[in-house]
């Protein structure tokens, strides 16, 4: 019986599915960004957000337990002391929620659901933007007046300053 049992086995035995998700926890730290299965994401968030919780940390009583934890779940020194020394202040004041997953589709091979997850505060291009690209502003106003006057002003001859020193 299968009692309580909610989470993805993803088709694989426990030694197997521990290590896939630390490898793509690894990943995830190196490169901010990854393309994986809708499934795996899911799990993959479940699996780095509380390493993530534990490396916000700043007590240093407590640093040394956390950073032997999630070396324990990860195996990779590097990707913990960026882990730690990157990532972690850059979530220092957000309170959960370090990953996005956004769905791109579907894979041709077989169907499978894919999308990107990504850390939250390291997307560069949703940082330049800024919280949301402003929407345009919609009016009751007929369109074939405002298209009618651009393309008056595009006909118009345009006038040009006459340049100082073209006889030299």
């Amino acid at each position: 019986m299968r009692h309580n049992k909610k989470f993805n086995h993803l088709g694989r035995q426990k030694g197997h599915r521990e290590s896939m998700l630390a490898n793509l926890a690894v990943s995830l730290i190196e490169h901010k960004r990854i393309s994986t299965t809708t499934a795996k994401a899911r799990e993959l968030r479940k699996y780095i957000e509380p390493l993530m919780t534990k490396s916000k940390e700043t007590d240093s009583a407590k640093l040394t337990n956390n950073y032997r934890t999630v070396f324990s779940y990860l195996q990779n020194k590097e990707a913990v002391t960026e882990l730690f020394k990157v990532i972690a202040p850059k979530i220092a004041n957000r309170a959960g929620g370090y990953t996005r997953i956004i769905k791109t589709g579907f894979r041709l091979n077989d169907a499978a659901e894919m999308c990107f997850i990504e850390l939250v505060d390291f997307n560069e291009n949703m940082m330049k933007a800024g919280a949301a690209p402003k929407k345009a502003t919609k009016t009751r106003r007929s369109s074939k007046k405002k298209a009618a006057a651009e393309v008056e002003s595009a006909e118009a001859p345009a006038i040009e300053a006459p340049a100082e020193n073209a006889a030299e």
